[in-house]
């Protein structure tokens, strides 16, 4: 990092300090953020919110070491931008353009390198922290503040909030080779899915990416991305063209790195369907740079918030809807059975599937997953209809009880309808309850449980 940039950066905390400082105590603190990729609405408190920002931006990158030090309000898409620059990126990307580093590590992110490279904060070698007391602490996994470290992802700001992280990087090539694997049979994918994570390769080539889209009970893709240095001829899936449909007519295709991996925000996956967009009648007078995840987002919060959709379709005699919105982790080994009640009880379709694997066995206390098996994530976004009698509610309830039945962990950053008793025994509430006094002695900030199940 340069001086000047230290210095700017130093100056940046000592303002926000003094700010935290000036808020009045007993007062709820929040982040004046523009953007947000959280899908459980929560209570505004009165005031305004930390200015945090000044706090975004790559600091440096050091290509010989292979890493970079950013500020917690960079979004991945800045990220990117830079570090593509030196001919590397990120060992984990998100999915969304506005993902910002801070939000990715205290919250959780994965991509379709994570059945190698793990979960985004694995590759975290340092964190600066506001934390709920005023200070700002610099923790490590091998530092005072090693119990912070291990214990900030999946805190969601509940511990403090992250001004300054420095990752690892890894190098790429200009292109990615994808390829397209229909399976009709799940036992067969998720074999298929356990075999190229553990051999790295399919068919003798090396995979650098693994994903999946679901279609239907018989329509599933695995797809498999692999560096290369050349491409025959690249596709472009920011404008007309919609990435998910391209899996079911082409068995190979090839991308440059940059549109990889935003390939999903185009359309937020396939979200964007919701808005007409998809519709090419529509689509063509729509501008490229309308297609991005943070616009539909806004559009979702709207409704949301005021429900003009909701209200219509109250207005022709259709039932209510629930939002369900989540993404969960089984291991491989359960996978089959979190399929077929998807498909079963929660039929929403498309849903995505990611594998992952730890990257190695430190303990995150507050996401603790089994470190020597392959996980995969679940993704599956939509609303379902709630019958006569069923509370809002139902259908999240019924997906938290089978994820804990089958030994799985669920993200936070949507609905959550836990009891308080089972959220701590998941969540480990003694440990993180001493983190809180250690750094929180006041409780200024709401603590897991309140604000993300009862949304404070």
């Amino acid at each position: 990092m340069s001086t000047a940039a230290f210095t700017a950066y130093e100056a940046r905390k000592a303002r926000l300090r003094e700010q935290y400082a000036g808020i009045p105590r007993g007062r709820p603190v929040r982040l004046a953020k523009q953007t947000s990729n959280l899908f459980r609405t929560r209570q505004r408190p009165p005031g305004p919110g930390l200015d945090v920002r000044g706090f975004d931006g790559v600091l440096s990158v050091d290509a010989a070491s292979r890493s970079a030090d950013v500020q917690g309000m960079t979004t991945y898409e800045q990220l990117v931008d830079v570090t593509l620059a030196h001919g590397l990126m990120p060992l984990v990307v998100p999915q969304f353009k506005t993902v910002t580093l801070g939000g990715a590590v205290t919250g959780l992110g994965i991509e379709s390198s994570s059945f190698r490279n793990g979960l985004p904060h694995e590759s975290v070698l340092e964190l600066e922290v506001l934390v709920g007391d005023g200070r700002t602490v610099v923790a490590r996994p091998d530092n005072e503040h090693r119990d912070l470290f291990a214990a900030f992802p999946n805190s969601y700001g509940t511990l403090g909030y992250a001004l300054r992280l420095k990752l690892e990087l890894e190098p790429v090539l200009q292109y990615v080779r994808l390829r397209h694997l229909r399976f009709s049979d799940r036992g067969r994918y998720f074999e298929a899915m356990a075999e190229v994570c553990e051999r790295r390769a399919h068919d003798g080539e090396r995979v650098d990416f693994v994903d999946g889209t679901v279609f239907a009970r018989d329509e599933m893709y695995l797809s498999l991305g692999t560096f290369v240095d050349a491409a025959p001829r690249t596709s472009d899936y920011t404008g007309m063209g919609v990435y998910y449909r391209s899996l079911q007519r082409l068995e190979v295709d090839h991308l440059s790195v940059r549109d990889y991996l935003w390939r999903w925000d185009t359309d937020w996956f396939w979200c964007s369907r919701n808005f007409g967009v998809q519709d090419p009648r529509i689509r063509r007078f729509v501008p490229k740079r309308w297609l991005r995840s943070d616009n539909y987002w806004r559009l979702w919060e709207l409704e949301r918030r005021y429900g003009p959709m909701r209200k219509l379709e109250r207005l022709r005699g259709r039932p209510p809807q629930e939002h369900v919105v989540q993404d969960i982790e089984v291991t491989i080994a359960r996978a089959a059975e979190f399929f077929d009640f998807l498909v079963r009880e929660i039929p929403i379709l498309p849903f995505w599937v990611c594998p992952l694997r730890p990257r190695d066995r430190r303990e995150w206390a507050l996401y603790p997953l089994e470190t020597d098996a392959t996980h995969v994530n679940f993704g599956f976004w939509s609303t379902l209809p709630l019958a006569d009698g069923q509370p809002l509610g139902t259908h999240n309830r019924r997906v938290e009880q089978v994820v804990e039945g089958l030994g799985g962990r669920k993200s936070l950053y949507s609905d959550s309808y836990y009891s308080r008793e089972e959220f701590w025994r998941l969540h480990d509430g003694r440990a993180y309850g001493q983190l809180r006094q250690a750094y929180d002695g006041e409780g200024r900030l709401a603590d897991l449980y309140r604000k993300c199940v009862e949304r404070a």
